[in-house]
């Protein structure tokens, strides 16, 4: 007599924010494929539907609001996690339906409230989970979340609030979780936290013994040196520049980790960064970014920068671009400051009118896009190493440069590239540029 193999539950899943909140949904998904779920395209063919939402400003809440509203009209059957889980009172006045809330990385209720919602069947038919786990980005670039919270108490933020104070994972363990990913197909690996340069502090830095002898410390530095060891491509994001990040730029000269800093200087004044309660020596660290190219010719920087910020002059917003001016970042972009609920920045005097907000946000834009362009500019007439993302049927590839990080930075367009694969890392020689984006040809094989 055959055996029947019950249809399973499946889940849909609609995943908001920032890359870290991309981590937390592929965790819950892994968990639920592991407990015989199966996860659905759409709304019509969910059982239950997901919604992990983003908390950090009040446009990020009423877009997940938004989401939530659109998973109830389409499918009726809701649960919300994720970081405006702290504002059930809110979602649920909003929309009394929804099935259950949780907060941030609340990984067993989420899973607990799918259970009730939607019961599995479990069969040992079924080999229900690949090794490497579901993943939500493409088979060639997966993001490693390394720790979660922040002991920052930058007076704009609500992240500690909503994800708690710092908590490292253990290095074998995120080594082991790259190992799987890599053999799974993943080419870039990309790193990330709530402050990646603090990573292992909580730990005090203590070491793990590692599977093939040795052990590594808990510690940027040692984890990104044996992450380099078993990715092609490691990029390091969310980094504070902490004396510490000296010891990385090395490792990137030998070609370990990717030359990318992804660094959320947010302002540059420093009347500006103490009203913030950020690091407010900018002259510094001018230096260090000086040093660091030095060691590093190729090294990318991408940052963030908040205007209109309470108390911001035009004094305050002429020195952030002069500031610029000298830093010469790669990568820049920048938000107009806008009040959060809870947060310390909300009680500042002297906010900034709307109309000066825009137009500052406005000359900061056009400054980083003349920035951008000049250094783009530069690159025209060298081979640049280019990890292909798409291949379309006319004989173009898409890519990114060692200096773009996926749907943040720039790309690299190529011609003649119709026998390239996606996920392939290849010289290609740069004949283009614009504001943003790089335009090439793949070296063709001797």
């Amino acid at each position: 007599m055959a055996t029947v193999i019950p249809s399973p539950p499946r889940v849909g899943m609609v995943s908001l924010g920032c890359p870290k909140n991309l981590v937390d949904s592929e965790r819950i998904l892994t968990q639920l494929r592991a407990d015989g779920y199966q996860m659905s395209p759409d709304y019509a063919g969910a059982d239950v539907v997901l919604v992990n939402t983003c908390g950090f400003l009040d446009s990020a809440k009423e877009e997940s609001l938004e989401a939530i509203g659109e998973a109830i009209a389409e499918n009726g059957r809701v649960i919300v996690t994720g970081c405006m889980g702290k504002e059930a009172e809110t979602i649920r006045a909003r929309f009394p339906q929804v099935l259950a809330i949780t907060g941030a990385h609340q990984y067993e209720q989420v899973v607990e409230a799918v259970h009730e919602a939607a019961p599995a069947n479990l069969s040992p038919y079924i080999d229900l989970i690949p090794d490497a786990g579901l993943k939500l980005t493409p088979r060639h670039y997966s993001y490693l979340k390394i720790s979660e919270g922040c002991n920052h108490r930058c007076s704009f933020c609500i992240i500690p609030s909503l994800r708690g104070d710092l908590v490292s994972r253990r290095p074998d363990a995120i080594l082991r979780e790259a190992e799987k990913l890599v053999a799974a197909g993943t080419r870039e690996l990309l790193v990330i936290s709530q402050d990646t340069s603090a990573y292992g502090l909580d730990l005090r830095h203590a070491s793990w013994p590692l599977k093939g002898g040795g052990e590594v410390r808990a510690h940027m530095t040692d984890l990104a040196r044996e992450l380099g060891r078993i990715a092609p491509w490691v990029r390091l994001h969310y980094v504070y520049p902490y004396p510490h990040v000296d010891q990385v730029i090395p490792l990137m000269a030998e070609g370990l980790v990717l030359p990318y800093l992804d660094i959320p200087f947010q302002h540059a004044a420093p009347a500006v960064l103490r009203r913030m309660k950020r690091p407010a020596n900018d002259a510094k660290v001018l230096g260090r970014i000086k040093a660091w190219r030095d060691i590093c010719p190729d090294l990318a920087i991408r940052s963030t920068f908040v205007v209109g910020f309470p108390g911001e002059t035009e004094e305050d917003f002429q020195y952030l671009l002069d500031w610029l001016d000298e830093a010469q970042l790669d990568r820049v972009g920048a938000f107009r400051f806008e009040p959060v609920e809870g947060a310390a920045a909300n009680l500042l005097p002297d906010p900034v009118p709307e109309a000066v907000k825009e137009e500052r946000y406005a000359r900061i834009m056009e400054k980083t896009a003349a920035i951008s362009a000049a250094r783009l500019a530069a690159k025209v007439g060298r081979t640049l190493d280019v990890i292909v993302d798409a291949v379309d049927d006319e004989g173009g590839a898409t890519g990114r440069s060692t200096a773009d990080a996926p749907e943040i930075d720039g790309e690299v367009f190529l011609r003649d590239a119709g026998h390239l694969a996606v996920g392939d890392i290849v010289p290609v020689v740069i004949e283009d540029a614009d504001e943003h984006n790089l335009y090439g040809a793949p070296v063709a094989p001797r």
